[in-house]
């Protein structure tokens, strides 16, 4: 039996190129018929975002240095090669980023019970469909019983803070091997690609390693 192509992503609930990237691949996947496992790893693209956040068009302007009508642009653009892949983004003129510490808290605790993709996407879908503030831990609540895991439990892991030391070591083992932007995908812990290259990119890419296996067995 092939064991399944392993995929380790560092990715950001906030980050759209995240979605769409995995959106992609989840494509790619089903286009080349080569099996695949995911593993999700914590990045944050804002550490010391303020607590209530910041409206998201303000944002890119501040930290990209564009204007209103880029940051139009890009969402724009967005939306666009979000639509056929199934991806409903909703931004808004009041659309805002958020600090997503805890939500990482969260990912990592749901490992446990092998819940962490379903939370993943859970969580992509609260942020940039629904619009949510996944910083509130409500919203974050929420979106835990929408993937079938304890409520109460979860409250109780964001109210110890229990998770909080591991997931920064995680972070901090990332950014060390030089990831600085997400999403970062690394192929059967060899190969790593940065941003969304696409279905047919990573259609490739599958394709290469299932050939590299079979040529060394």
């Amino acid at each position: 039996m092939t064991t399944p192509i392993r995929i380790d992503i560092v990715s950001d609930v906030v980050c759209p190129w995240c979605i769409v990237g995995f959106r992609q691949l989840e494509q790619a996947v089903a286009q080349s018929g080569i099996e695949a496992v995911v593993y999700w790893h914590p990045f944050e693209l804002n550490p010391d975002m303020v607590p209530e956040g910041e409206n998201l068009r303000d944002h890119i302007m501040r930290k990209y240095g564009s204007t209103a009508e880029q940051s139009a642009k890009a969402r724009e653009n967005l939306q666009t090669i979000g639509a056929p892949l199934g991806i409903n983004f909703a931004f808004s003129d009041d659309a805002r980023i958020y600090n997503t510490f805890q939500a990482h808290q969260l990912l990592h605790w749901a490992q446990d019970f092998e819940k962490s993709h379903d939370l993943k996407l859970a969580l992509f879908n609260t942020y940039f469909e629904q619009g949510k503030d996944v910083s509130n831990s409500d919203v974050l609540l929420d979106a835990v019983a929408s993937v079938g895991l304890d409520r109460d439990e979860a409250a109780e892991v964001l109210k110890d803070g229990r998770f909080a030391d591991i997931v920064r070591e995680k972070e901090q083992f990332w950014t060390s091997r030089g990831v600085s932007g997400v999403p970062t995908m690394v192929f059967d812990q060899r190969h790593a690609t940065s941003g969304a290259q696409g279905v047919e990119t990573f259609a490739n890419i599958l394709t290469q390693l299932s050939q590299a296996r079979e040529a060394a067995s």
